[in-house]
């Protein structure tokens, strides 16, 4: 059997690696990346069905390279892609079976993100009968929107089995296969017309980015003029696609465009994320050294702990930080805004106010998980697979 249909990774035959302390930053930074970037810089303008999101994006020329590098979804599934690997190798050493796994990786993500979809979704029927306001639906959708990705993540945990197998069977070649797909349905969506298959990209772009990390290791421990050969790679594609005029510059939807490159996903996100692979590994060997530093240690583990749950209530302080400003100051919301040097003036005041009105909700959420995981840890007493799989 050729090379490239060998298994693909060392984790597979190998006992597994410790953990990474730069793998656990860049995945709590891509979630913290995208929190700022939601505080900072959504602007509200309110409708007659309720508000609606929109960004400096579409008022601030050229700031739409700066989504090359802050538009971080494609590495964090490849982060993800690798972590889930790492984790069933260290559990199928410990006899478990590839469905409980998967299960628990479910779990793991579901009762959380459930728990904030749930009880937003009985608060703003709650608050919007009782006070019979207008526009309480798209309110509880902006706030809930960001657990989008979350679903796609939990599609591809649930294929995981699938992934793993054709990964054994195939390699790299199923890189190829996604990316050729994800080609296709470009062709068939901007050529033919079939705005339909445009979804398909949600499992074949994201689940490229996910099996790209299984490639992970290899990539860490390739020569380092591969990763400039993945930077520029992943560059001169977003150039080429970019400025052939059929997709839009930014990495994320901007009012406006005729599309969005992220909803459903096109072909411009696979070199997006070559792109952002390249930069993150040739800033490896200096993050490495920060890391391994006290300081550094610590607060990666920190912003570890908090990353997920931060991420998770993130709008819901946003949302009341919003209210109290009406409240205090009776602000109109539905004039068109004005991005002007004020405004940028102001976007540190704009990070700092829903910060402090997020701690409080996620100390409450996190007290709300404690007491439930100790109530299940009272209940079953956890198995060595099943720790080594929630410390992962």
């Amino acid at each position: 059997m050729l090379p490239l249909m060998t298994s693909a990774t060392p984790g597979e035959s190998a006992p597994a690696r410790s953990r990474d302390p730069y793998v656990d930053f860049l995945r709590a930074f891509s979630l913290l990346v995208v929190v700022l970037w939601h505080w900072a810089f959504t602007i509200l303008e309110w409708g007659p069905d309720g508000p609606h999101a929109t960004s400096p994006l579409g008022f601030t020329r050229g700031l739409w390279l700066a989504t090359w590098l802050l538009q971080v979804m494609p590495l964090f599934f490849f982060i993800g892609g690798y972590v889930h690997l790492r984790s069933w190798e260290a559990a199928r050493q410990q006899g478990a079976k590839i469905w409980p796994f998967v299960w628990r990786r479910m779990r793991q993500l579901l009762v959380p993100a459930g728990t904030v979809l749930i009880a937003w979704i009985a608060l703003g029927s709650l608050i919007g009968t009782y006070f019979d306001l207008q526009g309480y639906g798209q309110v509880v959708k902006l706030i809930v929107s960001p657990l989008w990705f979350l679903g796609v993540y939990l599609g591809l945990i649930a294929l995981l089995p699938i992934a793993f197998w054709l990964h054994r069977k195939a390699g790299v070649l199923v890189l190829v296969w996604l990316g050729g797909g994800a080609m296709l349905v470009d062709v068939l969506r901007f050529h033919e017309g079939l705005e339909i298959v445009a979804w398909l990209n949600m499992v074949l772009i994201w689940g490229l980015a996910h099996q790209a990390g299984f490639f992970y290791q290899k990539i860490v421990d390739s020569p380092r003029h591969n990763d400039w050969a993945l930077l520029w790679t992943g560059l001169f594609g977003l150039v080429g696609l970019v400025a052939s005029g059929l997709y839009p510059g930014s990495m994320v939807g901007v009012p406006g465009e005729r599309f969005s490159n992220v909803g459903p996903p096109t072909f411009v996100i696979v070199a997006l994320l070559l792109f952002q692979i390249g930069v993150v590994e040739l800033l490896r060997p200096r993050m490495q050294v920060l890391l391994a530093r006290p300081r550094w240690m610590q607060a990666n583990g920190l912003i570890n702990d908090l990353a997920l749950p931060l991420y998770l209530v993130h709008t819901t302080g946003m949302a009341l930080f919003l209210f109290l400003v009406w409240l205090a100051f009776g602000l109109e919301m539905n004039e068109r805004a004005n991005v002007d040097a004020g405004w940028w003036l102001t976007r540190p005041l704009a990070i700092i106010g829903p910060l402090l009105c997020t701690i409080p909700v996620l100390w409450l959420f996190r007290w709300v998980q404690r007491r439930t995981r100790g109530r299940r840890h009272a209940a079953v007493k956890p198995t060595k697979e099943s720790e080594t799989a929630i410390a992962s």
